[in-house]
């Protein structure tokens, strides 16, 4: 079977995004950490559901959510990068603009495919 590493990428970084906001709670930041770990967990879990997608154009949708759940992702990510009193995110930000990139390359070349036919 061929390695999908968007889908490997994305499960190991919503795993870092559940012990990272369990860090976040322990720290009594409740808010920011349900956001974050809502947002963060949904890119993998869109990428999933568009390997069983019925259609080119539901496979590009998902991805589309992935994308925009990775945005809001880094979003709470920078929050806690540059607030007081909260832990720093560490290598998640840089992981979360890889995912980003490997994300809008595969959009892309999955809409041109989908213009040619």
């Amino acid at each position: 079977m061929k390695r999908n590493e968007i889908l490997e990428l994305s499960f190991e970084f919503a795993l870092k995004i559940v012990e990272f906001t369990e860090v976040l709670e322990e720290k009594r930041k409740y808010v920011i950490a349900r956001q974050l770990l809502k947002s963060g967990t949904s890119v993998g879990a869109n990428i999933r559901e568009a390997q069983n997608a019925h259609s080119r154009r539901d496979f590009i949708s998902k991805y589309v959510i992935a994308a925009k759940e990775a945005d809001e992702t880094e979003y709470w990510l920078l929050l806690c990068q540059k607030s007081k009193n909260y832990p720093e995110p560490e290598g998640l930000l840089s992981e979360i603009l890889s995912i980003k990139k490997l994300l809008s390359k595969i959009i892309s070349s999955s809409s041109v495919k989908n213009e040619k036919k």
